[in-house]
């Protein structure tokens, strides 16, 4: 096997598992920064309905207090508000949602799914529990959701959901008494629930995972084609030349050309011994003739 195809074979044994080892982890760095920003911005959904509902409380409800004894404005209650506003947001991006599951919920609309009330129940179950995240398929693809539990810490809250009694007459007209009562002091009733699709930015991150290694693959194929000119100009055709003045000298040759080399490398300080050699040998055999 020539040195060219030992070189070649070790330049690409090596380039394997470089390549291996450099794209696994740039495809788990990539696929981990996508799904953090992911959850970047569903941090900063869930804060923007925490400010809506704050911004509900301190600011609206005061000024609508003494209407709801003759008619209910939802537009009091910090859910409400809180989703109205991100319903408007999903009118131009209805792969965003927000929700306020709840399992016994007032309005209709908030009632828990299957996999909702699963994690109402993580809640519940696990008072240590602060937040759940996650991902799960939807109908437009992978969507990463960010959970926190809804606890009645705010007694101010049982005035409306305790009993039937205590609840706002104007309530109970519009929602009906069926749904929306029994809550408890301290009790996880639902959820605060943001989905932001996963499945875009992950597949930029394949796409950015793509194009790095197609790059990759170009730079190594123009090493490799630079390396094996340097290696035969630098080494194969010295070796080659000094070979072939060997095999004339073998043959009785003694005046075949002299190899010459500006170089200072050791294909320099080989030829330049087998040149002494060389000169060597013609003078002995000068002398015994």
């Amino acid at each position: 096997m020539t040195i060219s195809k030992k070189f070649n074979i070790v330049l690409l044994s090596i380039f394997f598992v470089g390549i291996v080892v450099v794209g696994y982890v740039s495809n788990y760095v990539l696929q981990k920064n996508a799904r953090e920003e992911v959850i970047r911005h569903a941090g900063m959904m869930m804060q923007a309905a925490l400010a809506i509902r704050s911004y509900t409380i301190k600011e609206i409800k005061p000024l609508l207090v003494k209407q709801l004894n003759r008619k209910f404005l939802p537009q009091t209650v910090p859910s409400y508000a809180a989703t109205q506003n991100f319903n408007s947001l999903r009118e131009k991006n209805p792969e965003y949602t927000y929700k306020e599951a709840t399992l016994n919920p007032t309005n209709p609309r908030d009632r828990a799914v299957d996999w909702e009330s699963d994690i109402i129940q993580q809640f519940s179950s696990t008072v240590e529990l602060k937040e759940i995240i996650g991902e799960r398929e939807t109908a437009t693809g992978i969507s990463l959701f960010l959970a926190r539990p809804i606890r009645i810490t705010n007694k101010d809250c049982l005035a409306c959901h305790s009993t039937i009694e205590k609840a706002p007459k104007s309530m109970i007209k519009l929602y009906g008494e069926a749904n929306g009562f029994g809550w408890k002091h301290n009790e996880v009733v639902g959820s605060q629930i943001v989905s932001v699709p996963l499945s875009h930015p992950i597949k930029k991150a394949d796409q950015t995972w793509q194009l790095f290694m197609g790059l990759m693959l170009a730079i190594f194929v123009c090493i490799f084609i630079l390396l094996n000119i340097m290696l035969k100009k630098l080494i194969i055709k010295p070796i080659l030349k000094i070979s072939s003045i060997a095999d004339e000298v073998s043959n009785g040759n003694m005046d075949v050309g002299e190899f010459k080399s500006k170089s200072n490398d050791e294909i320099s300080v080989l030829a330049t011994s087998f040149e002494r050699m060389r000169i060597s040998l013609k003078k002995a055999m000068e002398m015994l003739s």
